[in-house]
């Protein structure tokens, strides 16, 4: 039996008729279409990223006031406090560069589902999607629980999604590519929120030094 035509994918794209196949794909809502799952999805992260931002300045106005904390005690050659606060410090940037890492890359998964829903080229796009949303709930679930969870549930409806439209147009839905392009994605993602930690959160003064933590990824902060 030869691949299913290209007239049954874009029957399934727009959700306006039922193909053969659709008795055989019960398992993943076939009541809702494509497109609609997949602007379901960005709504669900562009809120995430939102709920994001408004962590992260609650982060730098913490960090803001510590930093002063950190000055102060130096002003009056308090070398323990100074310290003290400093690794306070230490410990929300650690907190705040995961969730910049994390707002950076769902706007950029974002971008990607909306030329998605334009262009309708998901079966290349759509995989390193998925694998991202994957690797950033690892880095943020103990940072942030809820955001850990509905990244979770994004993840599932666009994964079975992929499955779907593999089975459709016949291309597998995972891969080396998808991991590199994944990888590619989050590696532009830490640049920005590197920058973005760089123009937010002043340098300590020079005189103080932290305590060395023994954990350093951002997927083990949270605490």
């Amino acid at each position: 039996m030869g691949l299913p035509e290209l007239k049954d994918f874009k029957r399934e794209w727009s959700g306006k008729e039922k193909t053969v196949g659709d008795v055989f794909k019960k398992l993943f809502s076939r009541e809702r279409p494509i497109r609609y799952r997949l602007a379901s999805a960005r709504y669900r992260i562009n809120s995430m990223v939102r709920k994001l931002e408004v962590y992260g300045e609650k982060l730098r106005s913490r960090d803001q006031d510590l930093f002063n904390k950190v000055v102060d005690a130096l002003m009056v050659k308090d070398q323990i406090r100074a310290t003290m606060f400093a690794n306070e410090v230490a410990e929300i940037r650690k907190i705040a560069k995961a969730v910049f890492l994390t707002q950076v890359a769902l706007e950029q998964i974002s971008l990607r589902l909306e030329s998605i829903q334009e262009l309708g080229d998901i079966a290349i796009n759509l995989a390193p999607v998925v694998e991202l949303i994957k690797d950033l709930r690892v880095a943020i679930k103990d940072v942030l629980p809820e955001i850990g969870i509905e990244l979770g549930e994004v993840h599932d409806i666009l994964n079975e999604t992929m499955i779907e439209i593999g089975e459709v147009v016949g291309i597998p839905g995972s891969g080396i590519a998808a991991s590199a392009e994944a990888k590619k994605i989050l590696e532009e993602a830490k640049v920005v929120a590197e920058q973005r930690m760089k123009e937010m959160f002043p340098t300590l003064p020079s005189p103080i030094t932290t305590i060395p933590q023994t954990q350093s990824a951002p997927a083990e902060q949270g605490h």
